[in-house]
Parts: structure tokens; C-alpha cells; sequence
């Protein structure tokens, strides 16, 4: 019998806080701009892009909290059960002494306007924490979900670099007090379920969790809310109930085996990147420019795959890869291909209570080649015009033995490209035999025009990645460090 709560509890910089009464879709911004007068963290874009509302979330990891920087203004207040959250009022001596991060950006003249200094200092207070000498292409990572309008990104570089020229990570006056938190992060994962009224539920487990789903199927989940932080955000969409599923240490497993890769459902993209680029380094670019680290941070690999976006950045990839999804329904579960959850706009292969429970990847094949392009049009912080993933087999003859193609923002779905495919096969791997098959293109997909690109861009887009493709692998073209769309 799972023992239950009716409070969400976490430690707001120095303070126990206990919420009987909060609504599923209140945002951590909100919360303490409006209830806790905590008004350093700023609203620019209410959508997870500029980083204003950038705070720290600490998580109880084994024996260490782990703090990752998250943007408050899609952060749900329900999914901050059993963690640390800390902001920027709390980073100065109480004497006014400023942190060593804060006196770097006042040093090295990092602001001007100030409104996005906040959101700066809690992303580089994070690198900090982990990489006390980060080298610049770290910082600039470590800042893509930033954003400065006046400033410019130079001084706040310099001030990066000389963080620790006025203290090392051990002297960190919060140091401390993280050591001393664990105690408390702990009592408050007490292992009870808890419940706010008929809003809010947050499992005991995974077990519990795949309980309170099939009793409630029309709740929404929520894992990192990258997607379901704008529904409320930007379309004022009423979300409630909500089962927030961010604490279950279950669904951020990875296992690792001499065939394959598994990742749970909560696995992050940030925690995903180790293991993930080990075993396929082709996704480190695409992986680095999904977002900005804010948003790597909460996003999740089961998510960006359940809510079965046409443009979700992930699936091509693994379609391409040949992935299996696992879905559960209570004690039920059943594997599918990824390529078949994808049904139609808006619907996917998922019954009444049934939830993505992980997702298994093949590892490559000896003498396979593989790639992947996202287009966009900026390079970093931005949602893909279209996403492209190849692999293929040419046997010592110089025939394709297999390929297999995908494509996200080309359809409704993520789809494969199986008439080009087709075309492919048992084919000389030549441009000759690539310009054949670009014909077959349009068998396949028939594209729409919208914000992001036009139907005939995104057709002659697709034709040309195959093109670089086939370049690549065989050698004629010189791999793109950046992709220009």
C-alpha cells in the first residue's frame, strides 16, 4: 500500500516550502515572482528561449545533489517535489559580499541593461559547480539557452574564464550548505505519492505510476515540460490533471549492453549525451544543437518521442537506427518499432493508460555509415525546419545491401523514405544512382509550407541531404561544420 501526501515540498534556497493548495499549471517563474517577491529572475519570452528565468534545480543522485539550470517560466511548481531550488537572490553573502560568479560579471563589465544578467550568472554558476576551467567552447555551450540583447557575449566570456581567479569551487560559500542539504532532499523523497486535490498526482514509482495512469488515462504527462510548458504558457490550455513523473529515478536508467542502448523515459537529453555519443559520435552536433542547455536539462528523450511531433528532433535518427519502443499499460507491456508509433497528425500507436516506458537503439553494424542534419534557421536555440537521418550498407562490390532513410517536418508524422529506399537497393552506391532516386521523393512525402519553411524548400532540401550523404560517405565532400540553410 503506497503511503500518501497532500503537500509538494522542496527547499527554495534556504527555505522548507510546503504547498497543499497549488495548481497543476502554476510555473515555478510565478511562483516566486508573485508569491515569493523573488524578482531576479525575469519573464523575456515565456517559452524556455532567452534564459532570463534561468534558476538552479538540485536533485538527490545517489549520495550527491546534482544541480542543472532549467528556465523557471515552463517549469511547473508540481514537478519541484524533493529538490533544491536556488535563485539568484541567493547567491550574495548576507553581509552583500558578492558571489565569486557575480563579481566576475561586474569585473569584466558582463551588463548593461541587467535584465538578462540573472539568467547569466545561474548558467555560468552551474558550469561552474561542474567545470571550475571551462574552455570557451564550454561556456558558449553552456549559454546557448541565454540570450543577450545589448551586452554582447564577449565580456561575459571573459568573465567566465576568470571565475575562478577569485575562488575554487571548494570555497564556494554555498558549498556548504549543499552538504548539509542531503539530509533534508532525502526526508522530503519519503517514498509516498503524493496528491493535490484532483490536480496534481506525483508517484511513489514506476509501478505506481503505471497504477495511477491507467486509473486516470486522460491525465496529462508531464516529464522535463518543454512541450506542456508552452501549452499553458503560450495556448492558456487547461492541462489539469497532471502527473508529473521528473522524480522517478526508474525512468532515468540507462543499460548498456554488447548489442544495444536503453534509455527510460526521464532520461534527459544532457544525462542521454554521454552514452549516446560513445556509441553513435555522428549525433554530437545534432545533440548540442537541440535547444539551449536549459532546456537539454529538462527535456526527455520518452517525451520528445510520446508527444509525436512531426519536427521532434530525435526520432528520424532513431527510426533510422532501427529503434524499438516499449510501452506499458499497468502490468502490460508490449514492444513496437519506433517508425510504427507514429500514426497520424497528432495520433500515435498509445492506448488509454499506456505510457512510453523507454527505448531500446541498435548499436551500428560494423561497415555501416550514418548521419544525421537538422535545418533550421539559426543555428542553435531553434525548432527544425526539416531533419534528415541516413544510414547505409554498400557491400565490396560497391552495392547498397541496405539504407534506410527518415524524416521529420517532411510529413505528418516522422517517416521513413521507403520509395527512395526502394530506389536505392541493389543499386551501385553512385551519384548517378542518387540523382535517380531523388525522383522517388515525392512518393514519399509532400511537404507544407509554414513559419518555418516553405513546401519547396523543405522538398529540395531533403533531395540535397541525400546528395551530402552519399558525398560524405564516400569521400567526395568535405564534412559541414555547420549547416547552412
Amino acid at each position: 500500500m503506497v503511503a500518501i501526501s497532500h503537500a509538494v515540498r522542496f527547499i527554495l534556497n534556504d527555505e522548507e516550502i510546503a504547498l497543499t493548495d497549488v495548481a497543476a499549471d502554476a510555473t515555478l517563474l510565478d511562483y516566486l515572482r508573485l508569491t515569493k517577491r523573488l524578482r531576479g529572475s525575469k519573464e523575456g519570452c515565456a517559452e524556455g528561449d532567452c534564459g532570463a528565468c534561468t534558476v538552479l534545480v538540485g536533485r538527490l543522485m545517489g549520495d550527491e545533489i546534482i544541480y542543472d539550470s532549467v528556465t523557471a517560466c515552463i517549469r511547473f511548481v508540481g514537478s519541484l517535489h524533493g529538490t533544491h531550488v536556488v535563485t539568484v537572490e541567493h547567491l550574495a553573502a548576507k553581509d552583500g559580499t558578492l558571489h565569486p560568479v557575480q563579481q566576475a560579471m561586474v569585473d569584466h563589465h558582463g551588463s548593461q541593461c541587467g535584465f538578462c544578467t540573472p539568467g547569466f550568472v545561474m548558467s555560468l554558476y552551474g558550469l561552474w559547480m561542474r567545470d571550475p576551467n571551462p574552455t570557451q567552447p564550454a561556456i558558449e555551450k553552456a549559454l546557448q539557452g541565454n540570450l543577450c540583447r545589448c551586452t554582447g557575449y564577449a565580456p561575459i566570456i571573459r568573465a567566465a574564464k576568470a571565475i575562478s581567479s577569485y575562488g575554487a569551487p571548494e570555497a564556494d560559500p554555498l558549498r556548504a550548505e549543499r552538504i548539509a542539504l542531503k539530509a533534508r532532499i532525502t526526508a522530503l523523497n519519503d517514498g509516498s505519492r503524493v496528491e493535490i486535490g484532483d490536480s496534481i498526482i506525483i508517484p511513489a514509482s514506476l509501478d505506481d505510476f503505471a497504477t495511477v495512469y491507467e486509473v486516470n488515462p486522460k491525465a496529462t504527462i508531464v516529464a522535463g515540460s518543454t512541450d506542456v510548458g508552452l501549452w499553458v504558457t503560450k495556448f492558456m490550455r487547461d492541462i489539469s490533471p497532471v502527473i508529473f513523473i521528473g522524480n522517478l529515478q526508474e525512468l532515468k536508467r540507462i543499460a548498456e549492453n554488447d548489442s544495444e542502448l536503453r534509455y527510460y523515459a526521464g532520461v534527459s537529453y544532457s544525462e542521454a549525451m554521454p552514452t549516446l555519443t560513445t556509441y553513435f559520435p555522428q549525433l554530437a552536433e545534432l545533440w548540442d544543437r537541440i535547444a539551449g542547455e536549459q532546456i537539454r536539462n529538462m527535456g526527455t528523450i520518452g517525451g520528445n518521442i510520446a508527444n509525436g511531433s512531426p519536427i521532434g528532433d530525435t526520432p528520424p535518427p532513431l527510426i533510422a537506427l532501427g529503434a524499438k519502443l516499449h510501452l506499458r499499460r499497468g502490468e502490460h507491456r508490449r514492444e513496437i518499432k519506433l517508425e510504427d508509433y507514429f500514426l497520424a497528425y497528432g495520433k500515435q500507436d498509445r492506448q488509454p493508460g499506456e505510457f512510453v516506458e523507454s527505448v531500446t537503439i541498435p548499436h551500428l553494424p560494423a561497415g555501416e555509415q550514418f548521419a544525421t542534419y537538422k535545418i533550421s534557421k539559426r543555428r542553435e536555440e531553434d525548432i527544425s525546419a526539416l531533419c534528415g537521418a541516413f544510414r547505409v550498407f554498400v557491400n565490396d562490390t560497391g552495392t547498397v545491401g541496405m539504407v534506410r532513410i527518415a524524416f521529420g517536418g517532411m510529413a505528418a508524422t516522422p517517416k521513413r523514405a521507403k520509395a527512395v529506399e526502394a530506389a536505392l537497393v541493389g543499386k551501385p552506391w553512385t551519384l548517378d544512382t542518387i540523382d535517380a532516386a531523388i525522383a522517388a521523393f515525392a512518393e514519399d512525402y509532400q511537404p507544407i509550407s509554414d513559419m518555418r519553411a516553405s513546401a519547396e524548400y523543405r522538398f529540395t532540401v531533403a533531395q540535397n541531404l541525400l546528395r551530402r550523404f552519399f558525398l560524405e560517405t564516400t569521400g567526395q565532400g568535405t564534412r559541414l561544420t555547420r549547416e547552412v540553410a
